[in-house]
């Protein structure tokens, strides 16, 4: 049998080594945070499952994992991890040390979902968010999609036992291992709905004008570096989510973003992880300049994500408009997508029906690519 050479091409910005201060990433592919609804047990608790899926995507830069309650009151997803007990920083625990093993690099996602959530999720107590108002989304419960309800108004107590329960969970992150957390501050979840105007209807120093509406990031960003020594955290923001009737961007939101965004200059922030516009079509390019209009406002790394495939990735690195670029449904399917990068390979698709399936199918049975261009599993 005759050998083949490859064509590999190493010398592209997404294969080039980053410095994010404390995390130095060997190269500039980051696995994004995909809740795949795989903690189907009582208690929430991280799995082997979860331990050999991480295990196969070690090669990344940065892994960022699903997103992970911070507490039993910010439950708004059917089978999705937590990190607020010792059984779950045990699993956690396993998830780091295989990881590691490897050679990998793991940040933890701390997740709210405010009043994105169901009572359902919560022992049939109504969900707390900004202000009594119907947010219009759907949680994902054990019975399915369900519409959200009225929430009930979140006190400053609760708002003050919120940050702590973030402070907590950044410690138990730590305990588990991790190389740092990430807030989670996309969607339509707890922390958009104070940055909300429109579902933050507060009077108080936590609504009232952007600058309250922001206070809580602000707060959850301070309160999760004391952990970790000051160190900072990554954030993840989403300007331009644009699904249902109370998320839509406009010049005024836009421009509360580009005030957030500097004073996140001022911050514990180690990144910012920017979620862009959502394409119009699946095959159109990102829109780059929706990441330079916040590049230009924040001087720490940035991570670019939605829409990006090989090409458009290594574009917007070269352009200085991004130093990472993060993929999460290429990163379902492709398991190996770092190799398959560097050795130009197609990708696989993925499987949206195994997405949230809770087993073995669509989560740990990808293929893998082999050196002599076809796939094995």
């Amino acid at each position: 049998m005759t050998n083949t050479v490859q064509s590999t091409a190493l010398d592209q910005p997404l294969l080039r080594r980053a410095d994010f201060g404390n995390l130095v990433l060997p190269n500039r592919v980051v696995m994004a945070s995909a809740t795949r609804a795989r903690a189907a047990n009582e208690g929430l608790v991280p799995t082997e499952l979860h331990a050999a899926y991480y295990a196969q995507r070690a090669a990344a830069g940065l892994i960022i994992t699903e997103g992970t309650w911070v507490c039993e009151q910010a439950i708004g997803f059917a089978n999705v991890p937590g990190v607020y007990s010792e059984e779950q920083i045990a699993g956690w625990q396993r998830v780091t040390d295989v990881v590691h093993a490897l050679g990998g690099r793991i940040v933890l996602q701390l997740w709210h979902s405010g009043a994105v959530s169901h009572p359902d999720h919560l022992r049939g107590e109504l969900p707390a968010g900004p202000s009594a108002v119907d947010p219009r989304e759907r949680s994902f419960t054990a019975n399915g999609f369900q519409k959200t309800v009225v929430p009930r108004e979140m006190s400053v107590a609760d708002i003050e036992r919120t940050i702590t329960d973030y402070r907590s969970a950044a410690a138990n992150a730590r305990r588990a291992g991790f190389d740092g957390v990430e807030v989670h501050a996309v969607g339509p979840f707890l922390i958009p709905q104070f940055l909300n105007p429109r579902l933050n209807r507060r009077t108080d120093s936590y609504g009232r004008n952007p600058a309250g509406r922001r206070r809580l990031l602000l707060e959850i960003i301070d309160a999760v570096a004391e952990p970790w020594d000051g160190r900072g955290t990554g954030v993840r923001l989403s300007p331009y989510w644009n699904v249902g009737e109370l998320f839509t961007p406009d010049d005024r939101t836009l421009a509360d973003y580009d005030e957030l965004v500097t004073e996140l200059r001022d911050r514990p922030v180690t990144y910012l992880h920017l979620q862009g516009r959502q394409p119009a079509a699946s095959d159109d390019a990102p829109d780059f300049e929706a990441f330079a209009r916040y590049r230009r406002l924040f001087d720490g790394p940035l991570i670019a994500n939605l829409g990006f495939d090989h090409g458009s990735g290594n574009a917007v690195i070269e352009a200085g408009i991004a130093d990472a670029v993060s993929f999460a449904r290429h990163f379902i399917a492709n398991p190996d997508l770092v190799a398959r990068f560097a050795m130009n390979r197609d990708l696989t698709v993925g499987d949206p029906v195994t997405y949230y399936s809770g087993d073995v199918n669509g989560y740990l049975d990808y293929p893998m690519v082999n050196w002599h261009g076809d796939t094995g599993s």
